[in-house]
Parts: structure tokens; sequence; C-alpha cells
């Protein structure tokens, strides 16, 4: 298995045999659109939200059914996003996952059973993300209140707020936050993106941003953190540049990723959600969209990134991607209420 990616120059057509997907399942009724999937830590597993709040567990191996959760609820507001619990977590219950939605609940679930383990609501406030710490031991959400909240995953509690900026390098969000994301090496260190067109890197023991990428637009699950922490991923809702790399600690960008190769005359792709896979290198990238109403798969390169694969059959907008923890496989799900897995062969 290939991990590292080349930085010396290669040929695009030499790196499109390198990689390639296949279709491995289509899943799901159709009946509701779904905003989020994620992958559980063994892959096993995998959490679809729905646009009516249930969240529905697959077995990602055979592709059946697994668990339904949340739904019974009676407001029927989205679930829109989903987090695992990482398995480093000290807790011996397992497949437990916190889920987040239009309702300002954030409620923890044991999937294998259907309980609802603890629910918070945070009133007055619209969630659109979730994250947990590496380790586990907290998680952060953020939505509509342009604020970070903090949160103990043993107890429960309210552990801190981050609010704002330094006022020197950043003012901290000004409008909906829509990705939020831990850094891997750094455990005091979150990254964030929203609708003011500003990546935010929050610091938890100062209290607020304290740095800031300016640009992105982001209004999905589009930014990420390279796994050795030194680059930022963002997708953007817009015509051009959707698709950028930046320095972590410079701020400065590194590529524009083109979403085609050459002119071309057909329908631009806004993101609304892009990542890197899980692997050491983070060697691919994956991201989806509305417009053109697609998901595609690059390989990193020198140049930024070479597209190999591409899911089929996309009716309506793309609003998440995860791949698998192995990064042998990619979930893509959006408006067309269908879960849509991709093998990917020739790592």
């Amino acid at each position: 298995m290939t991990l590292g990616y080349s930085t010396a120059p290669m040929d695009n057509v030499e790196r499109r045999t390198l990689r390639k997907t296949s279709n491995k399942f289509t899943l799901g009724d159709g009946e509701n659109e779904i905003f989020c999937v994620r992958f559980s830590p063994d892959d096993l597993y995998l959490a679809a939200a729905c646009g009516n709040g249930s969240i529905m567990v697959y077995n990602s191996v055979t592709g059946k059914l697994a668990f339904v959760l949340n739904d019974k609820q009676e407001n029927k507001l989205p679930t829109t996003q989903v987090r695992w619990r990482p398995q480093q977590c000290l807790s011996k219950t397992k497949n437990v996952l916190v889920s987040v939605g239009a309702d300002g609940r954030v409620m923890h679930w044991h999937a294998s059973s259907g309980k609802c383990l603890h629910e918070i609501i945070e009133s007055d406030n619209q969630l659109f993300c979730v994250d947990y710490i590496m380790d586990g031991s907290q998680f952060a959400t953020a939505g509509k209140r342009r604020e970070i909240r903090i949160y103990d995953e043993y107890t429960k509690k309210l552990s801190s707020v981050l609010k704002g900026g330094d006022s020197v390098h950043t003012p901290g969000h000004s409008n909906r936050v829509f990705s939020l994301k831990y850094h891997p090496t750094m455990r005091n260190v979150l990254v964030t993106g929203g609708w003011d067109n500003t990546v935010q890197i929050w610091d938890l023991r100062e209290g607020h941003a304290v740095r800031a990428i300016f640009g992105p637009h982001v209004c999905g699950d589009a930014v990420d953190v390279s796994q050795d922490g030194e680059n930022i991923l963002t997708g953007s809702w817009r015509v051009e540049k959707q698709l950028q790399l930046w320095d972590f600690r410079s701020e400065r960008p590194l590529h524009t990723i083109p979403w085609r190769s050459g002119a071309s005359m057909t329908q631009p792709c806004m993101v609304y959600t892009a990542q890197f896979s899980k692997d050491e290198a983070s060697s691919m990238i994956a991201a989806g969209g509305s417009g053109s109403n697609e998901a595609q798969v690059f390989e990193r390169s020198s140049e930024g990134g070479v597209v190999f694969g591409k899911a089929p059959g996309l009716t309506r907008a793309c609003y998440s991607v995860d791949f698998s923890n192995a990064s042998d496989t990619l979930a893509v799900s959006g408006g067309d209420g269908y879960v849509h897995v991709l093998n990917i062969h020739g790592q």
C-alpha cells in the first residue's frame, strides 16, 4: 500500500492510472435528504443523518440496514451531522455516536441498542456541526450562534464557550458556522468555517479565535485538516476556486484544485463538502456539491490533485462525503436521499 504521494512532477495521464473507483452499494429509499454520512471507527457501520431527523445505520459490509435511531421524534427537523465516538475513548461502551440537529439538540446514541444515552438542548440555536477530539474525551458543537461550545464527554457538561477573536488577527465568526474540525496533533486547536468567508483557527486555552484564513465560502462540512496537521482543505460554495489547500502555520494558499481539467463549458460544481482521506499521508481528497450535482475523488499531487473517480447517478446536490478509516471506501450522500458507496482500488 502506498501511503505517501510524490512531490515530484508526474504526468497527469500516468497519475490517473494509479487509482480507480467502482460502485459498491446504493443504500436508502430516496424519501429524505441525507445531510451527513459517517463510517464507524472500525468501518463496520455507516451512519446516515436524514432530513426527517432519523439516523439510518447500515452494515457497511453487507449494505443492509442494521439500526434506526431517532425515528420517533415529533418535530421531524433534520439531523444535520453525526460523529462516532473514537475508539481511543476510555469508556467501555462501543458503537456510540453523537448527533446534532436543526432543533439545537445534541444527542448521544448507542447504535447497537437504539437507545438515546444523553440529550443536551442548546436553546435558541440551530446546530450544523460537531466533532470529537482525537481521544474522545471532549466534543465541540457549532451552528447559528457563531460560537464554539466545548463539552466534556464523560460528564456531558459544558466546559467552555469560544467566542470572537483576538481583535488583531481575527474578529472570529460573524455568521453561521457549518464546519468544525479538531486539529489531529494539537489538542487545544480547532478549525471552523462558515458563511462569513473565513476559516477560523481557535485556541481552547485562549477562549477565542487566534488566526484566520480569509476567502473560503463554507456552506457545509467542507473544512478538514490533514493527518500530519500541516494542511487545511476548504470547499467553497461558488463557481470558481471551490477546492483549496492552505498551509496551516502561515494561512497561505498552497493550491487551488481545478474541478475539471482544461477549458469546460459544463455547469460548474459549487462545493458543499470536502474531506481528506484518513491514511497517514491524507493522500486523497473527496468533494461534492450542487450545480452540476457531483462528487469526485482526487489523488493529491504536487499540483494539488488529479481526479480519478466520480460517484455515479447523483440527481441532486451532494451534501456529505466520508472516507472509511482504512481509506479503501468512500460514502457519498445528498439531496437524492441515497447513500452511494464506492470502492477505491489501487492504493
